[in-house]
């Protein structure tokens, strides 16, 4: 245990550095003069940082964005690479699988650290044991892992990409209706089932006030409470479906949360839960609103391929369901559309959802739609032309990304970000910020930034969202280029320092 933070071995970023046992600011093992001076330079991850383009500070970012603010410190790589430093479990196996992903090639624990560093047995892929056949029996056994794992769940779930990802939404296509399946409807399913069905709504207002990192616990443990009902069985026909039901919208919020608080891994896994559950009790609507928050996630991961193809899924999938629910989806699928830089079909995902909204004729929509607003759809239009922006001018076309910046800001102006900090809505309002923030720096309008950016940072005291926190690193990298200018000054350390209160540890 590190004497100065007091946290147990598997929580291996902290404050300050210089106890015994462990640097805490870079999650490296202290080690005796005798030992520093046997160390050479990391070849290897030197030259897979060359072939990628780079810098260790940039891995840091990625690593920090992959699995949660604050995993390592930005310097931290700079050690590895270096003077051949190895960092604490199980941050050498989260560095392998991501370079692995980025490379499209396996690298191992072994070869990367050159034998130095122990494979961690706890980090696993999201769809680890989840290889198994649609339908009741494969459902019923994805359900006994969460009921077995029980609250103090040690592993770490990786995200996963590529084909490995999309096959979980493909599966739901090609899965066979279960002779099991009952319509859902209410029912006299006892008060106990009454009550889990009345909590949800309670349950979703706790992520629209704090963000994900503040609750994500609770509900998971909601989450396998459903669970634990559903495998004790004896229910009736009707009551077993809605509890399966009950589980797919859990396991959807608290994969929501999840995503949120920058668990990745654990996102994919509620969602891939939530999805079979979905399928299991013919809740179609829920299902391809799950399959869009996972494109949604991979659009936020900068994964455009992946984002399309889950997008364009789930618009598969809500053939057929309430408007607003399609209009949700199409939202979601416009911003992997925008970040893989197809504006056309950005414009006409985005255009369609508010069609969709307009032509809403008052006809009735899931209680769990409550969010979608026709502003809900240009915000978010707002904040997918913002990444799409940023992007464009990181790449060199300043010209694109200033045209996407400025619609990108007109149309997150008319959103939350200036709501008072009382609001109910406190994570959306942050989020919103954040973007319209970045994007104003991006686009050179520093007081802008300065100004918008600060009444988020005021936000971070009350809600804790690793996915706003990532935004406003992006704003804080920008601005760093820019230190000197008046504002930028007076505000870059105040940013700072909250952002270094929102590092958390990361399990």
């Amino acid at each position: 245990m590190c004497q100065n933070c007091q946290l147990g071995p598997q929580l291996y970023v902290v404050g300050r550095a210089g106890q015994r046992g462990g640097d805490c600011e870079t999650g490296l093992v202290m080690d005796t003069p005798a030992e520093r001076g046997k160390r050479q330079p990391n070849a290897v991850l030197h030259r897979l940082l060359d072939e990628l383009g780079w810098s260790p500070r940039t891995l840091a970012q990625r690593v920090n964005r992959a699995f949660g603010a604050g995993t390592i410190a930005e310097t931290a790589p700079y050690h590895w690479r270096d003077t051949g430093r190895i960092p604490r479990p199980p941050v050498p196996t989260l560095v392998a699988s991501l370079l692995s992903a980025e490379l499209g090639r396996p690298v191992t624990v072994a070869e990367l650290w050159q034998g130095m560093a122990t494979e961690s047995p706890y980090v696993v892929t999201a769809d680890t044991g989840l290889d198994l056949p649609w339908g009741r029996r494969g459902t019923l056994k994805v359900i006994d892992d969460w009921v077995v794992s029980g609250l103090l769940d040690r592993r770490q779930f990786l995200a996963i990409s590529g084909a490995s990802l999309t096959a979980q939404a493909t599966g739901y296509l090609s899965a066979p209706i279960s002779v099991h399946q009952e319509p859902l409807a209410p029912g006299d399913g006892g008060p106990l089932l009454e009550q889990l069905e009345h909590s949800i709504p309670l349950l979703q207002k706790l992520d629209d006030a704090g963000g994900g990192g503040m609750h994500l616990d609770y509900v998971g443990a909601h989450f396998r409470t459903v669970a634990l009902l559903i495998r004790q069985g004896g229910h009736a026909a009707k009551v077993e479906n809605r509890l399966i039901a009950a589980l797919a919208t859990i396991g959807q919020l608290a994969g929501w949360m999840a995503f949120d608080a920058g668990k990745h891994g654990l996102a994919q896994r509620y969602f891939f839960t939530a999805l079979r559950a979905a399928r299991e009790s013919n809740y179609r609507p829920m299902a391809a609103h799950i399959v869009a928050d996972l494109a949604f996630q991979a659009a936020t991961l900068e994964q455009p391929e992946d984002a399309v193809s889950l997008g364009e899924t789930a618009a598969k999938i809500a053939v057929g369901t309430p408007v607003n629910v399609r209009a949700s989806v199409q939202t979601r699928l416009s911003y992997g559309y925008a970040i893989s830089g197809d504006v056309p079909s950005f414009e006409q995902a985005y255009q369609s959802a508010l069609d969709m909204v307009s032509d809403d004729q008052g006809a009735e929509q899931p209680d769990w739609m409550y969010f979608l607003t026709p502003n809900h759809l240009d915000v978010q239009a707002g904040y997918a032309l913002a990444h799409a922006g940023t992007l464009a001018i990181d790449a060199g076309d300043r010209t694109t990304g200033r045209k996407l910046l400025r619609r990108g800001e007109a149309l997150l102006r008319t959103g939350a970000y200036q709501r008072p900090l009382d609001d109910p809505q406190q994570r959306r309002s942050l989020f919103e910020g954040a973007w319209l923030a970045t994007a104003a720096a991006a686009s050179g309008k520093f007081e802008d930034a300065c100004a918008i950016g600060m009444t988020a940072t005021e936000r971070m005291k009350t809600v804790r969202s690793a996915r706003s926190v990532d935004v406003l690193q992006r704003l804080a990298s920008r601005l760093r280029r820019a230190s000197r200018n008046e504002y930028v000054r007076d505000f870059l350390p105040i940013l700072e320092r909250a952002l270094a209160r929102q590092v958390v540890p990361s399990r």
